[in-house]
């Protein structure tokens, strides 16, 4: 068994930390937030400050998927959430239990398999409070709060030419040597720069602006809210994600482009309200009371990294997980799934390799390559997609859909219900759309109905929308 110092105490870097442990290696975990979450999860919201995480309060949706792989690792997770307050989802049930079935479809029968998309979910403090429970109580795992890596350690190459890292030095003066570093810390990982610091070379990076600007509000009450419609639903220049949180509260998001200056207005919580309100799926979503103000967040980076070039790890003994690797618009709730996914993957590829960097590097590269970075790439195109859209409509241009398979299989899943559950699980990472568009059902399926314009949502059309920004022309 190996000794193991994960850099970066969040979701991923945790849950990482619990699994490894499971298999007996020695796991240190070093996250730079000083103070760690309170003793009862449901508190996290109002007393984590939480300062290392930019987003720790922005909508997070905890997908299938990540429960699908707790169940295999981390099995006690989904009844701790449970336990602090978090809520079953059901896409495929009734509406009340988060139902998401759209009304064109007359045939709402159940389908074997389809316990596979259930889910359960909750504010990130919430649910980042009970994986650090796990993880605390995991034998093996020790956490050490404020405490972060400034560098990275030395030792002899695996491979000719190419730096080891064989350890990390703290910001309390240590060093910790290990026979693996992971780099979990999030979207502003300065890995990349300690490898290069080390000598390496810079690892191959993708990086730009999202172009998307969020506007968030949540709420409280008796009861969650009905879902009348799709938890991520476009609507011209706009998009609303309705999710539901835990311990009775939900929360809406409104996104535009960033460079839709009227939308700029939705940090009014009048103005929210009054687009919210013209948005008959959503406008009851507003039947709570108000636990925050209009949160906003604008300038989130798309960022890739891939640490092999040419065949050749730019270094060996480090691996970077989750948001460390790749991030993206968060839009699509995927964030908290795909590190899960890799953390998992990670865990597999210790099992294998651990003892022989050289392979770990090359095995773990061609992992991620293969089984997650599918998922990176799939959000990248649709946000592209839907960026360009949003554009189109707000200068006043005609907009047609790239004729694509995805564009077919969101038509033919508004008409057909296994087209839709192929659909959905490629929106909740429980499947990637190369596999479910080789499938010969949903191939037949779109040569039949993928043509077949789904029914628009109802909403305020751009004029419209721009009198409710303003305020202006108002009965």
């Amino acid at each position: 068994m190996g000794s193991i110092v994960v850099c970066g105490g969040g979701v991923v870097g945790l849950c990482a930390a619990a699994m490894l442990a499971r298999d007996g290696h020695r796991v240190t975990v070093l996250e730079a937030d000083g103070e760690g979450p309170p003793p009862v999860p449901a508190a996290a919201w109002g007393g984590w400050p939480r300062k290392g995480v930019a987003q720790f309060r922005q909508p997070h949706n905890v997908f299938p998927r990540f429960r699908l792989v707790c169940d295999e690792e981390l099995p006690e997770v989904p009844g701790m959430l449970a336990a602090a307050g978090c809520r079953w989802v059901d896409p495929l049930g009734a509406p009340a239990l988060g139902g998401m079935l759209p009304p064109s479809l007359s045939d709402h029968e159940p389908r074997p398999g389809d316990e596979a998309f259930r889910m359960i979910t909750g504010r990130r403090p919430v649910v980042e409070s009970v994986i650090a429970a796990v993880a605390a109580e995991q034998p093996g795992v020790v956490i050490r709060r404020g405490v972060r890596a400034t560098g990275l350690i030395g030792g002899p190459s695996a491979i000719r030419g190419v730096p080891h890292v064989a350890g990390v030095r703290t910001s309390a003066g240590e060093q910790l040597r290990a026979d693996l570093v992971i780099d979990a810390m999030g979207r502003r990982t300065p890995g990349p720069g300690l490898l290069t610091a080390l000598g390496a070379r810079p690892p191959h990076t993708e990086s730009a602006t999202s172009g998307f600007g969020y506007y968030t509000r949540y709420f409280t009450g008796p009861s969650h809210p009905v879902m009348r419609g799709p938890v991520l639903m476009p609507l011209g220049t706009i998009s609303l994600l309705t999710l539901y949180g835990d311990n009775g509260t939900w929360s809406v998001t409104i996104f535009t482009s960033s460079k839709d200056a009227p939308a700029k207005a939705l940090r009014d919580p009048g103005t929210f309200a009054r687009v919210v309100g013209a948005c008959p799926l959503q406008a009851h979503w507003l039947d709570g009371r108000p636990v925050t103000d209009v949160l906003p967040m604008a300038g989130i980076t798309d960022r890739y990294h891939r640490f092999v070039a040419d065949g050749t790890p730019v270094a060996t003994g480090f691996a970077a997980v989750g948001d460390a690797w790749a991030c993206t618009n968060p839009s699509g709730g995927r964030g908290l799934s795909i590190g899960i996914i890799h953390a998992q993957l990670l865990r597999r590829t210790v099992r294998s390799h651990l003892d022989d960097p050289a392979s770990f590097a090359r095995a773990w590269d061609e992992g991620t390559e293969r089984q997650v970075a599918p998922f990176y790439r799939d959000h990248i195109s649709a946000d592209h997609v839907r960026l360009a859209e949003m554009t189109a409509l707000r200068e006043d241009r005609p907009w047609v859909p790239p004729d694509s398979p995805m564009t077919r299989l969101v038509n033919a899943a508004a008409w057909d219900p296994d087209a839709f559950r192929a659909f959905l699980a490629t929106v909740l990472c429980l499947a990637l759309p190369r596999d479910v568009l080789a499938r010969p059902d949903i191939s037949d399926t779109l040569d039949r109905i993928g043509d077949k314009t789904p029914p628009p949502f109802p909403g305020p059309d751009r004029p419209r929308l721009l009198q409710l920004l303003s305020g202006s022309g108002l009965s």
